[in-house]
């Protein structure tokens, strides 16, 4: 069939598909579309903006022993224990000269004076809370509130009625969780950046800033939406803090790929001549339905996390899924309303421009990548083993991997909360600022003296620098108890230690005297928290792999591509884990070296495993395509990639750029998410779609098709590409 006729069947048989029903809609109806999507916007953001945001943490970790420690003090009134900021001291002269006691005190006094500031200890009411040599201390600033109820004006205010203190040699920092607000930036530069520099690679693509908006416009109305209705929804449910700026980062990818692979689809049905109108509602029967199963994918893979039970996990799981519906919805209605409006436009450039490298001799857009995907095939095993190598040497690292928490020890250098975190570290020692947390239940005498039989069996523990005295609740039913270890939260030694209480020393001490002895607190937690995720790993990657290939079995009739799909998909998760272990707890590239977030391998792996999918479904779903018109399978690998090697490199080259953008952010958090997923697509864009896949496809051959028929007859059959 000649292009002139293939066009002509098409006008004469348009597409009938739903997706092409709701095209055809948005393209007729394109001003009332525009028009909801407007008001759907400013509603949204509207009622966000009155109401405010009332984001939580949830980091209970229910059947873990640091999560019965934290609901002991709760149940004994001890819940708020942890409710203080520190104003760390330091003077070289010695704080305990007159004149820097004066300064001190009149600033204690002042700060006291703070709303949401109960009471203020002085050092010097503790002879403990000044370091020996006496030029470091801390006075403890006990707030009436929750520190999770404080804003950051409520921290500027106390830093800087502390910080008016600072003169003849006096240096005031502030510490504690609350201090940590002001660490935190502002955002947007991050999400700035990234959307400028794909803007630049769409101008690129399409040779036109009309055409290149037109997919982050979408992407725009998609989150600015979903985030509207996320802070609307942090009054009702349990949502972290940090979500919308994870929901932010994968929005604004999917978003723009999704618009991105209907604009080329789109394109394309220009260039062949074909109306406006129709190109529209042909490029979302096949892009669209696309676009629908490759969000499905990324939906099932996030609410996979679910199955994990990890508190505020579950809260970003669900509010990512919502921000990837919605993307999906702006994709199939509110692009081509925009199509509709610019569509004789972009009629008019495109075909001049097909035209203009037609007269020059220039080949087709798709000929590199046919001649890619020719060169492949010659060398099958060749290409697999060079991409196998590569991809294996930088999965091997993420064996090694350690989690914890970031705390004030990884904020930016020059914070406040940074250099209160050194000078304590300094003046008491690397493990001050993360204590471990002893509550003590029972026992022969009561808590407090089977705490005294704990303080002197910790005398001789390694890695132990001091045991304070057990402090026994208003109840006398519980007592706590403060284990200061040699080294920082984040060591390995300091995980060792807990170990070590838990397992060696602490059963002992229960045998002798019949007390409980729970070791909890931060770092307590972080070493429950990888535990727990490692218990249900296994499950959550049951539950996503498992999905996925069913979705990908019913879409492509196939056994051997869903396989393929997801062990090539978990080969460039664990090349991007491998790469973060590198740089940010091996601390390559001047980053600095800490452990990795505990909760960030399974949401890097939830994410990376169902965008991987996306190009999975859009490069497969087209060589399906000429399979079905040839029966030609080498033909239909080389066109396949032919017609989609550059949508897919410039889908992933703007996912790298919008993901990377955020190792701008100053939050440790979005550094490692965002170079996690820009390394995993690029791996994924690149190395397997235009690579590894292209050579198993060739080496399966006609047996990448099979399909046995009681599969056949037992899934619906679901079809993306044009039939």
């Amino acid at each position: 069939m000649t292009l002139t006729e293939e066009t002509r069947t098409e006008a004469v048989h348009p597409p009938t598909g739903f997706f092409a029903r709701v095209a055809g809609f948005a393209h007729r109806r394109r001003w009332l579309v525009l028009v909801l999507w407007v008001a759907v916007l400013a509603g949204v953001w509207g009622a966000a903006t009155l109401a405010g945001d009332d984001y939580r943490n949830d980091n209970s970790l229910p059947g873990t022993e640091s999560q019965e420690a934290a609901d002991l003090l709760t149940e004994h009134g001890l819940g708020r224990a942890g409710d203080t900021m520190q104003i760390v001291l330091s003077s070289e002269a010695g704080l305990n000269a007159p004149a820097t006691r004066r300064q001190v005190e009149t600033m204690l006094a002042e700060v006291a004076a703070l709303p949401k500031v109960a009471q203020v200890r002085s050092p010097y009411a503790d002879p403990s809370a000044i370091a020996p040599g006496g030029r470091i201390g801390y006075a403890t600033a006990v707030l009436d509130v929750p520190s999770t109820q404080m804003t950051k004006p409520d921290s500027e205010l106390v830093y800087e009625t502390a910080a008016k203190a600072e003169r003849n040699g006096l240096r005031v920092e502030l510490g504690g969780q609350a201090a940590r607000l002001l660490a935190a930036g502002e955002g947007g530069t991050a999400e700035g950046i990234g959307l400028l520099a794909a803007m630049a690679i769409l101008v690129l693509m399409f040779g036109t800033f009309i055409a290149a908006g037109l997919p982050i416009i979408t992407a725009v109305f998609a989150v600015g939406s979903t985030l509207g209705v996320i802070i609307l929804a942090s009054h009702a449910f349990t949502i972290a803090d940090w979500t919308p700026y994870v929901m932010i980062l994968v929005g604004l990818g999917v978003g723009i790929d999704y618009a991105l692979l209907v604009f080329a689809r789109y394109r394309g049905e220009l260039v062949k001549g074909t109306p406006p109108g129709q190109a529209a509602v042909a490029a979302l029967d096949v892009a669209g339905r696309t676009v629908f199963f490759a969000g499905c994918t990324v939906i099932l893979a996030l609410l996979g996390l679910v199955a994990l039970g990890l508190g505020s996990l579950q809260g970003m799981a669900l509010c990512v899924a919502l921000t990837v519906l919605v993307t999906m919805l702006a994709s199939l209605t509110l692009l081509p309303a925009l199509l509709g409006v610019f569509g004789a436009r972009f009629a008019r450039q495109f075909t001049e421009r097909a035209a203009k490298r037609a007269a020059k001799g220039k080949a087709d857009e798709g000929a590199i990548w046919r001649r890619v995907g020719g060169l492949v095939q010659r060398r099958p095993w060749a290409a697999l083993l060079v991409a196998g190598v590569l991809l294996g040497a930088l999965a091997v690292p993420a064996l090694g991997m350690r989690f914890g928490f970031a705390d004030a020890g990884n904020d930016p250098k020059g914070t406040t909360s940074r250099e209160a975190y050194d000078l304590l570290s300094q003046g008491f020692g690397p493990g001050f600022n993360g204590p471990l947390l002893l509550v003590v239940r029972g026992g022969e005498g009561g808590p407090a003296k089977a705490g005294a039989a704990v303080t002197q069996a910790l005398r001789d523990v390694d890695g132990v620098k001091a045991a304070g005295a057990p402090i026994p609740a208003q109840d006398g039913r519980i007592a706590t108890m403060l284990v200061f270890p040699t080294s920082s939260p984040q060591a390995e030694e300091t995980t060792a230690l807990v170990s070590t209480l838990r397992d060696d020393v602490l059963p002992g001490v229960s045998a002798s005297n019949g007390a409980d002895v729970l070791v909890g607190g931060a770092t307590a937690a972080a070493e429950d928290y990888s535990a727990k995720v490692a218990d249900r790993m296994p499950l959550f990657m049951a539950i996503v792999v498992g999905l996925s290939i069913v979705l990908l079995m019913a879409v492509f009739r196939s056994v051997l591509i869903p396989l393929k799909a997801a062990v090539l998909n978990l080969l460039s998760i664990g090349a991007a884990l491998g790469a973060m272990k590198l740089v940010f707890q091996d601390g390559r590239f001047g980053v600095e070296a800490a452990p990795i977030e505990a909760y960030l391998p399974v949401m890097v792996f939830a994410v990376v495993f169902g965008l991987s999918m996306d190009y999975e479904i859009f490069l497969v779903s087209r060589m399906r395509e000429e399979w079905l018109r040839t029966g030609d399978a080498a033909h239909a690998v080389r066109e396949g990639l032919a017609r989609t090697g550059s949508v897919i490199t410039a889908a992933g080259a703007i996912m790298v750029v919008v993901f990377g953008a955020f190792m701008l952010s100053p939050e440790r958090l979005l550094q490692q998410t965002g170079f996690g997923m820009a390394v995993a697509v690029f791996v994924d864009a690149v190395i397997i779609r235009c690579l590894i896949v292209p050579a198993v496809m060739r080496l399966l051959g006609r047996h990448a098709w099979w399909f046995p028929r009681p599969l056949a007859r037992l899934l619906p059959e679901v079809q993306v590409e044009r039939a």
